[in-house]
């Protein structure tokens, strides 16, 4: 059913999660993030709420990863149907999968970053995602992808993947990268990484426009010359 990564940038503190689904629409339900705060991915019969409670707890209560995800689910009756992995402010994580988790599935924690997934063809699905996002260089967005892929390229899921997502935060109190294919018949992972190989060079641009029109560029739409 899903599959993904949730990871920290050392250098910029950056958070952010790739994930995709043979479910519609996965980036609406499953990945959570907070500026400064860190990144929750919800999954596999998703408790969307456990998301910001998680977060909220990292937040408010100074909790580091595991407290926090112990914390939450402890409030959730439903848990042992619950798959969740958290990236705290110091790259310490936490996961948990729950008795209940579907079909074949795995956790991995890796520096920075850990990865998850349920309905997979093999256990090592979710081994390849750590080493590729810990061995790629660039943003934290082509380390996550690039875990992703090497997701796929080990088997992925059991079926085929129908929707994908990507959520970046950064030091602005919005998501600087949110990018979604809902439903695809064929490889949304592959569209997801077109979609940000379009986004990534007009990223800054729309920060700049944010915090100050002034200084940002043309919008290069009709009617803006």
């Amino acid at each position: 059913m899903t599959f993904s990564i949730v990871g920290r940038c050392e250098k910029t503190n950056q958070f952010g999660i790739a994930i995709s689904s043979s479910s519609i629409a996965v980036g609406a339900r499953c990945p959570w993030a907070r500026s400064g705060v860190g990144a929750v991915s919800s999954q596999n019969v998703t408790l969307p709420s456990l998301g910001n409670q998680i977060l909220d707890l990292l937040a408010s209560k100074g909790l580091s990863a595991e407290p926090a995800l112990k914390a939450a689910l402890e409030t959730d009756e439903w848990r042992d149907y619950r798959q969740v992995t958290v990236v705290d402010n110091q790259g310490q994580t936490a996961f948990f999968s729950g008795k209940e988790a579907l079909g074949i599935y795995n956790a991995v924690a890796g520096n920075q970053c850990v990865a998850a997934g349920n309905l997979l063809s093999d256990q090592s699905v979710i081994a390849a995602m750590v080493p590729a996002f810990e061995n790629t260089s660039g943003e934290l967005a082509d380390r996550l992808l690039a875990a992703m892929q090497a997701a796929m390229d080990a088997g992925g899921e059991a079926g085929p993947v129908h929707s994908a997502a990507l959520k970046i935060v950064g030091n602005v109190p919005w998501p600087i990268a949110d990018l979604r294919v809902d439903w695809a018949d064929e490889d949304p992972i592959g569209q997801l990484q077109g979609l940000w190989k379009a986004y990534q060079p007009q990223m800054q641009d729309y920060l700049s426009r944010a915090l100050n029109p002034t200084v940002a560029p043309s919008y290069g739409v009709p009617g803006d010359e």
